[in-house]
C-alpha cells in the first residue's frame, strides 16, 4: 500500500479568490451601541461552521449559537461571518474552539453577557455540545 507524501498546495494570496482574502484577512470588528443603557439580547446562529479534527484531520461541522447583552459595542454581523469562516482549516478541538470563540468575543466587544454554544454534527454516533459562558463583573 503506497503513501502519498505531497505536500499540500498553498494558493499564493494573489491567486486567491476574494472571499479567500477576506476570510483570510477576516477580524471581529465592533460599532457603539445604538440603545446604550437598555440591556437587551442579540441571538445570532451560524449553522455552517467547520473546522479539523486535530487528531484525525477529518472535517468537523457544527452550528455556533451565541447570544449576548451588549454593552457599548455590537458586534457587525459580516465580521463575524467572516472571522468564523476562518476556522475552515484550523486543526482545532471543540473545546478549544468553543472557548476561543468566547475569548475573542469578549475581548473585542466587553459584553454584559455572552454565552457561546457550539452544537456539533454526530459523528462515529458522537453527538458532542460544547456552552461556555461569560458574565462581566
Amino acid at each position: 500500500m503506497s503513501q502519498d507524501n505531497t505536500a499540500p498546495v498553498i494558493t499564493p494570496p494573489s491567486e486567491m479568490k476574494y472571499g479567500e482574502r477576506e476570510i483570510i484577512n477576516g477580524e471581529l470588528i465592533t460599532f457603539p451601541n445604538p440603545r446604550m443603557g437598555r440591556r437587551y439580547n442579540v441571538e445570532i446562529s451560524l449553522p455552517e461552521f467547520t473546522c479539523k479534527c486535530p487528531f484525525s484531520g477529518y472535517p468537523d461541522f457544527a452550528t455556533i449559537g451565541i447570544i449576548y447583552v451588549p454593552d457599548q459595542k455590537v458586534v457587525e454581523l459580516k465580521a463575524l461571518k467572516l472571522y468564523i469562516n476562518s476556522y475552515r482549516d484550523r486543526y482545532i478541538s471543540h473545546e478549544e474552539v468553543t472557548n476561543q470563540i468566547l475569548d475573542d468575543f469578549v475581548a473585542i466587544a466587553d459584553p454584559h453577557h455572552i454565552t457561546v454554544r457550539a452544537d456539533f454534527s454526530p459523528r462515529g454516533n458522537v453527538h458532542m455540545i460544547v456552552e461556555v459562558k461569560h458574565e462581566k463583573s
